[in-house]
């Protein structure tokens, strides 16, 4: 495991996904649809094509994607990749391990966002993988399905009641969870930006060597394929904070 002394550029978190070609009651294939908190999610599209789907502030959207695409989304904004053919992506992610501790909530149907215990049993797998892990992957999913139609609906309508009632219920469902995530993004996302400002302090004083002779390469391999993400099937990196498994 490389540790978070050594993160990745930026303190981001790092996955690839390819989207799930599982049929939601729509007609739609792909993934889960969610909201992050705090932190800003981007694709990279690697290979093949499909879309993703949005609700924010600008409405609803629906966002081809295919090789080359770049998009990213601001915390707040629900998101829902759909499969094409083949569609392959590169996931970055704002502040490494808030995701995986719980800044992602899915969006599923009101009652289970006032109930966290409810919401944890919808939202778990039994396990890392297998055929019940896939049952419980896909069940959530339909699940997030299930809440995320009407609030697609009533946008297309003009009204963003229920997108921002969502919003609220995600941000009460993981307060209790915050002063956790305050210490994985000082010790991730923070602590990079602060030795920026340390080596700059450095280069003024021009005393660098010590930094700049101690550099290093580091390498990581995927440790584990076909991990059940919310979008996807994801490739997982043992770089702490990266892309700890959900």
């Amino acid at each position: 495991m490389v540790s978070l002394d050594r993160p990745l550029p930026g303190g981001i978190g790092l996955s690839h996904l390819s989207a799930y070609d599982w049929e939601a009651a729509d007609g739609v294939c792909g993934g889960s649809p969610h909201l992050h908190l705090v932190c800003t999610e981007a694709y990279v599209v690697t290979g093949g094509r499909g879309a993703v789907q949005t609700l924010s502030s600008d409405g609803y959207r629906d966002t081809p994607l295919e090789t080359g695409s770049l998009a990213w989304f601001e915390p707040g904004t629900v998101h829902r990749m759909v499969q094409g053919e083949d569609l392959q992506i590169t996931v970055l992610m704002q502040n490494s391990g808030l995701p995986e501790a719980g800044d992602a909530v899915f969006t599923f149907p009101p009652e289970y966002l006032t109930d966290p215990e409810k919401y944890a049993t919808a939202a778990a797998l039994p396990s890392l993988a297998g055929p019940e892990a896939e049952d419980a992957a896909r069940r959530r999913r339909d699940l997030a399905v299930e809440g995320y139609l009407p609030l697609r609906e009533a946008l297309v309508a003009g009204d963003a009641e229920p997108l921002r009632a969502f919003q609220r219920a995600a941000a009460a469902l993981v307060r209790p969870r915050v002063p956790g995530w305050r210490k994985l993004w000082r010790a991730g996302a923070l602590a990079a930006a602060e030795r920026t400002g340390a080596q700059l302090d450095l280069l003024e004083k021009g005393d660098a060597e010590d930094y700049l002779s101690s550099s290093t390469m580091h390498v990581a391999e995927p440790t584990r394929h076909g991990g059940l993400g919310m979008c996807g099937r994801r490739e997982e990196y043992a770089v702490e904070g990266a892309t700890v498994p959900r």
